[in-house]
C-alpha cells in the first residue's frame, strides 16, 4: 500500500457485544475476531469500504460510509457456532471526492488478502465498493462469475464511476464479463439499462420472478447460475429487500425480495465451495429503524460464513 492508499486506511477498531462468560461455550463474533496485524491465512477476513462518494455522484441518499460500523456492531453479540479463524482487515475511508484513490486501495487490499485463500467480506459503503472490490479478486484469481442480489443493474455509463456504474466498469477489466443480477425491478431500471444488460450476456432474474418460487427454488437457481464456474464473487446490495426489513438503505425497495429467499440464494451459492468474495453494501443506519437492516445484514453474513466453513 504507497503513501496515499496508507492514509485511506484504518485499522480493525475494538469490537464490543454481549458477554455471557469466557470459553468457546460463549463464543461471539465480539469475542472471536481477530484483528488481522499480518495477512492472514484460509481464514474469513472482513474488511470495511467506508464510502459513500458514489451514492453523492449517483443522486442518492449519503449515510453509507458509517454501514461497515454499523455492521461490525450488529455482528459483535452474535453466536459464533464453528472454530473457523476470523479477521478483522480494519478500513478503507474515502477522504472527500478521492474515490478512484479509494478504489485502488481497496483493490490493494482485496488481492493481499485473496492471495492468502481468504474469504473476503467487504462490508460496504455504497455500491461503488463492488469495483474495487471485484478488482482486486480478479488481480488474484482472473475473471470471477459475478452473482449480484439487487434490485438494479449498476450498468450505467458515466464519466466518472459512481454507486450506478461498478458492474459496466467490471465489464471493462476483461472480455469475460460473466454476470448474473437476481432481484431487479421492472420500474426502477429504464429500457435503456435492460438493453445494456442484453448486450452484455447478463443472465436476469426479475423480483417478481423470484417471489413466485419458494426460497428453496431460488437457492436452487442461484447456485445453478454458478455451475461450472471457478470463482464466484458474490455482491448483496441491501436494497434488494423490502422496505420493511431493509429501510435503512439509500433506496428502499417497494417490493422488494423477502430475506428468507436472499438468505437461500447467498447460502447456497456459498455452499458450492466456489466463494472468493462477498461485499454487502448500501446499508444507511441514517434512515434504519430499531437496526433493522444492519440486523438482516448481519444475519446474512453469519449464515454465508458458517456455510462457507462446512462447505
Amino acid at each position: 500500500m504507497n503513501t496515499v492508499e496508507a492514509e485511506l486506511f484504518t485499522p480493525a477498531p475494538e469490537w464490543t457485544g454481549r458477554n455471557d462468560g469466557p470459553g468457546p461455550e460463549h463464543a461471539r463474533w465480539h469475542s472471536t475476531v481477530q484483528p488481522a496485524q499480518e495477512t492472514p491465512d484460509n481464514a474469513v477476513a472482513l474488511l470495511g469500504f467506508a464510502s459513500d462518494e458514489g451514492v453523492l455522484r449517483n443522486g442518492g441518499r449519503q449515510g453509507a460510509a458509517a454501514g461497515p460500523e454499523a455492521l461490525r456492531t450488529a455482528l459483535g453479540s452474535l453466536a459464533i457456532h464453528h472454530e473457523h479463524p476470523l479477521y478483522d482487515a480494519g478500513t478503507i475511508t474515502t477522504q472527500g471526492d478521492n474515490l478512484e484513490q479509494a478504489h485502488d486501495a481497496l483493490s490493494d487490499k482485496v488481492e493481499e488478502l485473496t492471495a492468502k485463500n481468504n474469504l473476503v467480506i467487504v462490508l460496504g459503503g455504497g455500491h461503488e465498493t463492488a469495483f474495487g472490490s471485484h478488482r482486486g479478486a480478479y488481480q488474484t484469481h482472473g475473471p470471477l462469475k459475478i452473482m449480484n442480489l439487487d434490485a438494479h443493474f449498476d450498468l450505467r455509463q458515466a464519466d466518472q464511476p459512481t454507486s450506478g456504474t461498478p458492474f459496466k466498469q467490471i465489464s471493462e477489466l476483461s472480455d469475460d464479463f460473466d454476470y448474473s443480477v437476481f432481484g431487479i425491478s421492472k420500474p426502477n431500471n429504464t429500457p435503456v439499462l435492460f438493453q445494456e444488460a442484453e448486450d452484455l450476456g447478463v443472465e436476469v432474474v426479475l423480483d417478481e420472478e423470484l417471489l413466485n418460487l419458494t426460497p428453496e427454488q431460488a437457492g436452487e437457481l442461484a447456485a445453478k447460475a454458478v455451475e461450472n464456474k471457478d470463482k464466484v464473487h458474490l455482491s448483496i446490495d441491501l436494497d434488494v429487500l423490502p422496505a420493511h426489513t431493509a429501510p435503512g438503505v439509500s433506496a428502499p425497495a417497494a417490493l422488494g425480495v423477502s430475506l428468507p429467499h436472499i438468505h437461500a440464494m447467498a447460502t447456497a451459492i456459498t455452499r458450492t465451495g466456489k466463494l472468493a468474495l462477498v461485499d454487502v453494501v448500501e446499508l444507511n443506519p441514517d434512515f434504519d429503524i430499531d437496526n433493522r437492516t444492519a440486523k438482516a445484514a448481519a444475519r446474512l453474513i453469519d449464515d454465508i460464513v458458517t456455510a462457507h466453513v462446512s462447505s
